[in-house]
């Protein structure tokens, strides 16, 4: 692992990143203020009122006074905590990636606990809120409740990643974790931008265009870092692949299918369908051609481990629209949902949920390297043949007892 192999961008995706960061900090520690104490400063809240109106900053305040109100100590938490993560997360990379191994270890551990409390409290927030009670609806409801889990289960297996001394796959799972962090300030940013291109649109709707890409673009960012973090040409005992021609082919096959079912589905509900399909292929289509183009390249130059997790990336990917198309029959039935509330539940978490069990195969991939290569190294250094017969005991009574027969 080192520094990213192409410094221009490497460095210029860093600086946009902790920009984000250092900007959504105050903005995250300020947000919850005013539903707790009226008229309380919030930062969020007077930028939004400048870059889209008054009255739709009002009507976002109105939509969550009620779902915030049963909550309001543990989203201030989450909201606090969350700013702090914000401060946190450039460090750890820039800490990890400059090698100043004492201050990443460090930074390392609050990053961890800051996450378990964070999340604690947003989870306190959707156990005590009904679905269809939340912020705009059920969907964004289930969409956040996905991220959550994600979240922990990312900080979770990156820490024990690290304590097993496994750098590689750390970085992977932390930089995975951070991008589903990262779902809040872009939400915030689509509130400012979106209006311009939908106006009229109320935020429950434009949160539900954001939901569509929002889990693909996060997933798509970490990958994005962790090959331009990984110079490496070849993994330990890597061999062969876990995703032939004809794994990649099948996965073509049922992204196609998910995706036709997806298109016809939104078709079908009119205007609003439209617009949400658009905010999902579009993206996807971005992130698949990166991907497939990646991969190739590497192919090109002999770089079998980027080909490797390019590929196990790529299946995933077209395998999310088949996730998302058997999800939403699922959420209807279990949660009760109408139709479009269900579409656009599945719809939203399937590329997030799917990148990450790319990360997990890719991780299992790493694994099984090391303990082929550890088996074949065991192999090599077992005595074999009339070696190992002499080193037994009996071995070397039975010579000696043939010696004084010759004799």
């Amino acid at each position: 692992m080192g520094r990213p192999t192409n410094t221009r961008r490497g460095r210029a995706a860093a600086l946009a990143v902790t920009v984000v960061c250092l900007a959504y900090a105050p903005i995250a520690v300020t947000e919850i203020w005013p539903y707790a104490s009226p008229g309380a400063p919030a930062l969020g809240e007077w930028l939004l009122g400048r870059s889209v109106s008054p009255e739709f900053v009002a009507e976002a305040v109105r939509d969550r006074i009620g779902p915030y109100s049963r909550s309001l100590a543990p989203l201030i938490v989450h909201s606090v905590l969350g700013g702090l993560l914000m401060l946190l997360g450039p460090v750890q990379l820039l800490s990890a990636v400059r090698r100043r191994v004492r201050l990443h270890r460090i930074a390392g551990t609050a990053f961890a606990v800051t996450v378990y409390v964070s999340m604690a409290g947003a989870a306190l927030y959707l156990v005590r809120t009904p679905p269809e009670q939340a912020f705009s609806g059920a969907a964004f409801w289930i969409v956040l409740a996905t991220i959550l889990v994600g979240t922990v289960g990312s900080v979770t297996l990156g820490v024990l990643a690290a304590v097993r001394g496994l750098p590689d796959l750390h970085q992977r799972w932390m930089l995975l974790c951070y991008g589903f962090l990262m779902t809040a300030p872009l939400l915030r940013l689509e509130w400012g931008f979106l209006p311009s291109l939908y106006p009229g649109l109320s935020i429950q709707d434009i949160n539900r265009v954001a939901i569509m890409h929002l889990g693909s673009l996060v997933s798509f960012g970490a990958l994005l870092a962790s090959r331009a973090l990984d110079r490496r040409t070849t993994v330990p005992g890597l061999t062969g692949t876990w995703c032939p021609g004809p794994v990649l082919v099948a996965a073509h096959l049922a992204g196609a299918a998910g995706l036709t079912w997806i298109t016809v589905a939104f078709l079908g509900q009119g205007t609003g369908g439209r617009r949400l399909l658009l905010a999902y292929v579009v993206p996807y289509a971005v992130t698949y051609a990166v991907i497939a183009v990646r991969a190739a390249r590497a192919r090109v130059r002999g770089a079998d481990w980027a080909r490797e997790e390019w590929r196990l990336h790529l299946a995933a990917l077209l395998l999310a629209p088949a996730f998302s198309a058997v999800a939403v029959p699922v959420l209807e039935r279990t949660m009760g949902l109408d139709r479009l509330t269900a579409l656009t539940a599945g719809v939203g978490i399937g590329c997030g949920m799917l990148a990450y069990a790319a990360v997990t195969v890719v991780s299992l991939r790493v694994l099984y390297g090391r303990e082929l290569l550890k088996r074949q190294q065991a192999s090599a250094e077992r005595p074999t043949g009339q070696e190992a017969a002499m080193a037994t005991p009996g071995a070397v009574s039975a010579a000696a007892v043939s010696g004084e027969g010759d004799r």
